[in-house]
């Protein structure tokens, strides 16, 4: 069935940072390369790093005691999906219109049948797209499940600007407000 295909499909997702434990990776690979390339400032690296690091660990820890506590475990994206590190991280589920490369934007009517019934089925409260999304596709999947569910947006961070990171979008308050609308979308609030 499709849940089988998405599987196979997704065997490989470039969006590692989406994950905050990939993303501590991200972060020591970067400070060693740093470091070494600066060897006379390595200590501040390596403190930075340290510092970073506890913050991130801290928001993940909020990630996973929030999701422990969730009744529902499953999010469902009437969009493309680049989320998979971090719902394997966390134990979550996933249906999705599209894997996360994917170029495809219009749904096939299967696709719609198929998330609509896993809307009514599992009672999900959302409907989740990703940032800059049309709600088009979300609109048909909740309407076709008869359903009441809400339609909210995540930040993938593909889309954030110069502009954006200047007036301050730092990526764990990017992660943290996706925390958020994950609450919402577990139930837990």
């Amino acid at each position: 069935g499709m849940e089988g295909e998405a599987e196979e499909e997704a065997e490989y997702d470039e969006h590692i940072w989406l994950s905050l434990k990939n993303a501590a990776s991200c972060c020591e690979a970067i400070e060693k390369a740093l470091a070494s390339a600066d060897t006379r400032n390595a200590g501040v690296y390596a403190e930075n790093l340290a510092a970073y690091s506890e913050k991130i660990g801290e928001l993940s820890d909020t990630y996973a005691s929030i999701i422990s506590e969730a009744k529902i475990k499953t999010l469902l994206f009437a969009d493309r999906f680049p989320f998979r590190y971090l719902t394997e991280d966390y134990g979550l589920d996933y249906f999705a219109a599209f894997s996360g490369c994917s170029a495809e934007s219009e749904a096939s009517f299967e696709t719609v049948t198929f998330l609509a019934g896993k809307l009514s089925e599992l009672k999900l409260p959302c409907v989740l797209i990703l940032e800059g999304s049309d709600t088009k596709m979300a609109q048909t999947v909740i309407q076709t499940a008869g359903s009441n569910a809400q339609i909210l947006s995540v930040n993938s961070m593909q889309s954030v600007t110069a502009k954006d990171v200047e007036a301050g979008a730092s990526y764990l308050d990017l992660m943290a407000a996706n925390l958020i609308v994950l609450q919402a979308a577990l139930g837990v609030i």
